[in-house]
Protein backbone atom coordinates (compact mmCIF):
# COMPACT_ATOMS: atom_id res chain seq x y z
CA UNK A 1 0.00 0.00 0.00
CA UNK A 2 1.61 3.25 -1.15
CA UNK A 3 0.87 6.58 0.48
CA UNK A 4 1.79 10.13 -0.55
CA UNK A 5 2.19 12.48 2.43
CA UNK A 6 2.09 16.22 1.69
CA UNK A 7 3.06 18.02 4.90
CA UNK A 8 5.22 21.14 5.30
CA UNK A 9 6.17 20.52 8.94
CA UNK A 10 9.25 18.40 8.28
CA UNK A 11 9.43 16.82 11.72
CA UNK A 12 5.76 15.87 11.63
CA UNK A 13 6.10 14.55 8.09
CA UNK A 14 8.98 12.32 9.14
CA UNK A 15 7.06 11.13 12.18
CA UNK A 16 4.12 10.22 9.94
CA UNK A 17 6.47 8.49 7.50
CA UNK A 18 8.11 6.42 10.25
CA UNK A 19 4.77 5.41 11.74
CA UNK A 20 3.27 4.41 8.40
CA UNK A 21 6.37 2.49 7.32
CA UNK A 22 6.27 0.59 10.60
CA UNK A 23 2.61 -0.24 9.87
CA UNK A 24 3.57 -1.68 6.49
CA UNK A 25 2.93 1.24 4.14
CA UNK A 26 5.30 2.45 1.42
CA UNK A 27 5.53 6.22 1.86
CA UNK A 28 6.62 9.19 -0.27
CA UNK A 29 6.84 12.62 1.39
CA UNK A 30 6.84 16.14 -0.09
CA UNK A 31 6.66 19.43 1.76
CA UNK A 32 4.66 21.91 -0.34
CA UNK A 33 1.51 22.04 -2.41
CA UNK A 34 3.19 22.44 -5.79
CA UNK A 35 5.31 19.32 -5.31
CA UNK A 36 2.33 17.47 -3.87
CA UNK A 37 0.20 18.22 -6.91
CA UNK A 38 2.99 17.20 -9.27
CA UNK A 39 3.72 14.00 -7.38
CA UNK A 40 0.06 12.98 -7.28
CA UNK A 41 -0.57 13.67 -10.97
CA UNK A 42 2.71 12.88 -12.71
CA UNK A 43 3.54 9.55 -11.11
CA UNK A 44 2.15 6.52 -12.99
CA UNK A 45 -1.64 6.15 -12.76
CA UNK A 46 -2.66 4.28 -9.65
CA UNK A 47 0.76 4.62 -8.03
CA UNK A 48 -0.76 5.87 -4.78
CA UNK A 49 -3.50 4.14 -2.85
CA UNK A 50 -4.18 7.24 -0.73
CA UNK A 51 -2.92 10.81 -0.24
CA UNK A 52 -2.46 12.43 3.19
CA UNK A 53 -2.73 16.16 2.51
CA UNK A 54 -2.19 19.02 4.94
CA UNK A 55 -4.42 22.06 4.42
CA UNK A 56 -1.92 24.79 5.30
CA UNK A 57 0.86 24.37 2.73
CA UNK A 58 3.28 26.73 0.98
CA UNK A 59 2.96 27.12 -2.78
CA UNK A 60 -0.58 25.77 -3.06
CA UNK A 61 -2.94 25.16 -0.17
CA UNK A 62 -4.25 21.68 0.46
CA UNK A 63 -7.67 22.94 -0.62
CA UNK A 64 -6.28 23.97 -4.00
CA UNK A 65 -4.29 20.77 -4.46
CA UNK A 66 -7.44 18.76 -3.74
CA UNK A 67 -9.53 20.86 -6.11
CA UNK A 68 -7.02 20.54 -8.94
CA UNK A 69 -6.64 16.81 -8.48
CA UNK A 70 -10.37 16.28 -8.75
CA UNK A 71 -10.57 18.65 -11.71
CA UNK A 72 -7.93 16.48 -13.42
CA UNK A 73 -10.08 13.45 -12.59
CA UNK A 74 -7.50 12.01 -10.21
CA UNK A 75 -9.73 10.03 -7.87
CA UNK A 76 -7.11 8.75 -5.40
CA UNK A 77 -8.66 8.90 -1.91
CA UNK A 78 -7.55 12.00 0.01
CA UNK A 79 -7.36 12.38 3.78
CA UNK A 80 -6.90 16.01 4.83
CA UNK A 81 -4.89 17.07 7.87
CA UNK A 82 -5.58 20.39 9.53
CA UNK A 83 -4.54 22.21 12.67
CA UNK A 84 -7.84 24.06 12.50
CA UNK A 85 -10.83 22.79 14.42
CA UNK A 86 -13.60 24.64 12.64
CA UNK A 87 -16.43 22.64 11.11
CA UNK A 88 -16.40 24.86 8.02
CA UNK A 89 -12.75 24.00 7.32
CA UNK A 90 -13.74 20.36 7.35
CA UNK A 91 -16.80 21.04 5.22
CA UNK A 92 -14.70 22.96 2.69
CA UNK A 93 -12.31 20.03 2.40
CA UNK A 94 -15.17 17.60 1.77
CA UNK A 95 -16.83 19.98 -0.66
CA UNK A 96 -13.66 20.06 -2.75
CA UNK A 97 -13.50 16.29 -3.03
CA UNK A 98 -11.57 15.09 0.02
CA UNK A 99 -12.72 11.74 1.37
CA UNK A 100 -11.88 12.16 5.05
CA UNK A 101 -10.05 14.47 7.45
CA UNK A 102 -8.19 14.45 10.76
CA UNK A 103 -7.53 17.38 13.07
CA UNK A 104 -4.04 17.75 14.56
CA UNK A 105 -2.95 16.42 16.94
CA UNK A 106 -4.23 12.98 16.00
CA UNK A 107 -3.80 9.39 17.07
CA UNK A 108 -1.66 7.20 14.82
CA UNK A 109 -4.04 4.33 15.50
CA UNK A 110 -6.90 6.44 14.13
CA UNK A 111 -4.83 7.67 11.16
CA UNK A 112 -3.90 4.15 10.12
CA UNK A 113 -7.47 2.90 10.56
CA UNK A 114 -8.80 5.78 8.43
CA UNK A 115 -6.21 5.17 5.71
CA UNK A 116 -6.97 1.46 5.55
CA UNK A 117 -10.69 2.23 5.31
CA UNK A 118 -10.07 4.62 2.41
CA UNK A 119 -7.85 2.10 0.65
CA UNK A 120 -10.51 -0.60 0.99
CA UNK A 121 -13.01 1.81 -0.52
CA UNK A 122 -10.65 2.42 -3.42
CA UNK A 123 -10.78 5.24 -5.95
CA UNK A 124 -14.10 4.96 -7.79
CA UNK A 125 -14.42 7.39 -10.64
CA UNK A 126 -16.66 10.30 -9.80
CA UNK A 127 -18.60 12.04 -12.55
CA UNK A 128 -17.21 15.45 -13.43
CA UNK A 129 -20.72 16.87 -13.03
CA UNK A 130 -23.54 15.25 -11.05
CA UNK A 131 -27.01 15.59 -12.53
CA UNK A 132 -30.62 14.81 -11.59
CA UNK A 133 -32.88 16.06 -14.33
CA UNK A 134 -32.05 19.73 -14.88
CA UNK A 135 -30.35 20.02 -11.46
CA UNK A 136 -26.55 19.90 -11.75
CA UNK A 137 -23.68 20.02 -9.27
CA UNK A 138 -20.03 20.38 -10.26
CA UNK A 139 -17.79 19.16 -7.39
CA UNK A 140 -14.61 20.51 -8.95
CA UNK A 141 -15.92 24.01 -9.60
CA UNK A 142 -18.26 23.96 -6.60
CA UNK A 143 -21.20 25.11 -8.71
CA UNK A 144 -24.88 24.28 -8.49
CA UNK A 145 -27.37 25.11 -11.23
CA UNK A 146 -30.94 24.34 -12.22
CA UNK A 147 -32.08 24.62 -15.81
CA UNK A 148 -28.80 26.42 -16.43
CA UNK A 149 -29.45 29.07 -13.76
CA UNK A 150 -26.65 29.26 -11.14
CA UNK A 151 -27.70 28.78 -7.51
CA UNK A 152 -25.65 30.15 -4.60
CA UNK A 153 -25.29 27.68 -1.74
CA UNK A 154 -23.18 27.59 1.42
CA UNK A 155 -20.39 25.04 1.85
CA UNK A 156 -22.58 22.95 4.16
CA UNK A 157 -25.52 23.04 1.76
CA UNK A 158 -23.21 22.07 -1.08
CA UNK A 159 -21.84 19.11 0.90
CA UNK A 160 -25.34 17.88 1.74
CA UNK A 161 -26.59 18.23 -1.82
CA UNK A 162 -23.50 16.47 -3.19
CA UNK A 163 -23.97 13.57 -0.78
CA UNK A 164 -27.60 13.14 -1.80
CA UNK A 165 -26.81 13.47 -5.52
CA UNK A 166 -24.14 10.80 -5.29
CA UNK A 167 -26.93 8.41 -4.23
CA UNK A 168 -29.79 9.28 -6.61
CA UNK A 169 -33.06 7.56 -5.82
CA UNK A 170 -31.71 6.18 -2.54
CA UNK A 171 -33.15 7.26 0.80
CA UNK A 172 -30.40 8.60 3.06
CA UNK A 173 -31.08 8.51 6.80
CA UNK A 174 -30.38 11.45 9.09
CA UNK A 175 -27.59 9.42 10.64
CA UNK A 176 -25.94 8.79 7.28
CA UNK A 177 -26.22 12.47 6.36
CA UNK A 178 -24.76 13.58 9.69
CA UNK A 179 -21.85 11.14 9.41
CA UNK A 180 -21.00 12.13 5.85
CA UNK A 181 -21.75 15.86 5.86
CA UNK A 182 -20.95 16.79 9.46
CA UNK A 183 -18.88 14.32 11.44
CA UNK A 184 -19.18 10.72 12.57
CA UNK A 185 -18.86 12.07 16.12
CA UNK A 186 -21.36 14.92 15.72
CA UNK A 187 -23.07 15.46 19.08
CA UNK A 188 -25.41 18.32 18.23
CA UNK A 189 -29.13 18.26 17.49
CA UNK A 190 -29.81 15.76 14.65
CA UNK A 191 -32.69 17.99 13.55
CA UNK A 192 -30.03 20.19 11.98
CA UNK A 193 -30.45 17.90 8.96
CA UNK A 194 -34.09 18.99 8.57
CA UNK A 195 -33.02 22.63 8.85
CA UNK A 196 -30.52 22.30 6.01
CA UNK A 197 -32.93 20.28 3.88
CA UNK A 198 -35.28 23.25 4.26
CA UNK A 199 -32.53 25.67 3.21
CA UNK A 200 -31.80 23.63 0.10
CA UNK A 201 -35.44 23.29 -0.89
CA UNK A 202 -35.85 27.06 -0.76
CA UNK A 203 -32.96 27.41 -3.20
CA UNK A 204 -33.13 24.48 -5.61
CA UNK A 205 -36.82 23.50 -5.56
CA UNK A 206 -39.28 26.26 -4.63
CA UNK A 207 -38.12 28.89 -7.17
CA UNK A 208 -38.42 26.32 -9.96
CA UNK A 209 -41.72 24.74 -8.95
CA UNK A 210 -40.10 21.32 -8.61
CA UNK A 211 -39.23 18.89 -5.84
CA UNK A 212 -35.82 17.30 -6.36
CA UNK A 213 -35.48 16.54 -2.64
CA UNK A 214 -38.05 14.01 -1.48
CA UNK A 215 -38.90 13.05 2.07
CA UNK A 216 -39.14 9.29 2.55
CA UNK A 217 -41.25 8.81 5.63
CA UNK A 218 -39.41 6.82 8.28
CA UNK A 219 -36.30 6.52 6.12
CA UNK A 220 -34.86 9.97 5.39
CA UNK A 221 -34.34 12.02 2.24
CA UNK A 222 -33.47 11.31 -1.36
CA UNK A 223 -32.84 13.06 -4.65
CA UNK A 224 -35.36 12.17 -7.33
CA UNK A 225 -33.50 10.55 -10.24
CA UNK A 226 -35.28 12.80 -12.71
CA UNK A 227 -34.78 15.90 -10.56
CA UNK A 228 -38.42 16.10 -9.52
Amino acid sequence: MRVLVVEDEVSLAETIRDGLVEAGFAVDVVHDGVDGLWQATETPHGAYDVVVLDIMLPGLSGYEVCRRLRAKQVWTPILMLTAKDGEYDQADALDLGADDYLTKPFSFVVLIARLRALIRRGAPERPAVLAAGDLTLDPGERRVARAGAPIAVTPREFAMLEFLMRHPGQAMTKTAILENVWDAHFSGDPNIVEVYIGYLRKKIDHPFGKAAIETVRGAGYRIAVDGG
